[in-house]
């Protein structure tokens, strides 16, 4: 088997995470499979995957190796549409990232309009709450909301949201409204596990920022639970202005502390590819970049 055939091989198995189900994937025999690997290892000289008789894990060189493997395929077949005189039609395999919330609400609709626009494009949608690695795991774009580092990444602004604080008319009816986020330990919060630790509630501007972290009646690491306990009237919760905007309308939730807010916080579609975009990346991003930027979200 060439070169370029062992990769396609190996992804396919790394991606499955097993011969026999990579070997379906492939139409090839699981032991063809395992040739395949074995004599890419051999070549190599080092060992790409871990087996067990449950299921294949990534060796640190064989991750470094997934992610070139990657790389490499998409330009052969970038290369191959442009001597085709194909490399302006949108066309292949996207992978895209985005928050679990947002990604659920905002991207998964776009993503949707997508396809029914482009019959030759599929899209791996990958909803995760943690920052992902953009080559090492094969992500041709990320939807990320947070003030981005320096980096090699390309990134396009698509708009903001706010950190904002809030709680059911109910709640406030019942136990008045705060006029300061250090009346907060007298009321009953909703809080967030993060990192392994009860996340600090951080207002005001950068330059003198306040930072409490209030005795939680009730902590929870997802924000759609946060939120109905908070419509629940349980007490007060911070989320982002995105997660709560139909409750607001529907008057159902009510912000407090408004004064105290950060400043906004940027949404960022962000990818790796250089000048030479893929068809159907350069579609997709333009595609996104206009939906996003329509919706009120801060």
């Amino acid at each position: 088997m060439d070169k370029v055939g062992s990769m396609r091989v190996f992804i396919a198995v790394a991606e499955a995470r097993g011969f026999a189900p990579a070997a379906r994937q492939l139409g090839m025999s699981p032991p063809a499979v395992t040739r395949a690997i074995a004599a890419l290892e051999e070549r190599i000289g080092t060992r790409l995957l871990h087996r067990t008789t449950r299921i294949v894990r990534l060796t640190e060189a064989g991750a470094r190796f997934l992610a070139d493997a990657r790389r490499i395929l998409a330009e052969i077949d970038e290369a191959e549409a442009a001597a085709a005189g194909d490399h302006a039609r949108p066309r292949g395999l996207l992978t895209v990232t985005a928050p679990v919330m947002f990604g659920r609400m905002h991207v998964a609709p776009v993503v949707s309009e997508f396809l029914s626009l482009y019959p030759e494009v599929s899209v791996r949608l990958l909803l995760l709450d943690r920052v992902t690695d953009l080559l090492e795991e094969g992500i041709d774009l990320a939807v990320r909301i947070a003030h981005l580092p320096d980096s090699s990444l390309n990134a396009v602004k698509v708009g903001s949201v706010r950190r904002v604080t809030c709680a059911a008319p109910a709640y406030l009816e019942r136990r008045g409204e705060p006029q300061h986020p250090s009346d907060l330990p007298q009321h009953d919060t909703i809080g967030f596990w993060a990192q392994g630790a009860e996340a600090e509630w951080v207002f005001g501007p950068d330059a003198k920022p306040f930072r409490i972290r209030p005795p939680a009646r009730m902590v929870v690491n997802a924000a759609d639970v946060a939120i109905a306990a908070a419509l629940a009237g349980h007490g007060i919760t911070r989320v982002l202005s995105y997660q709560i905007a139909e409750p607001l309308r529907q008057g159902r939730l009510r912000l407090v502390l408004q004064a105290y807010e950060r400043p906004p916080i940027p949404i960022h579609l962000v990818h790796a590819e250089g000048r030479r975009v893929s068809a159907r990346l350069r579609a997709f991003l333009d595609f996104a970049t206009d939906r996003l930027r329509r919706l009120e979200l801060a």
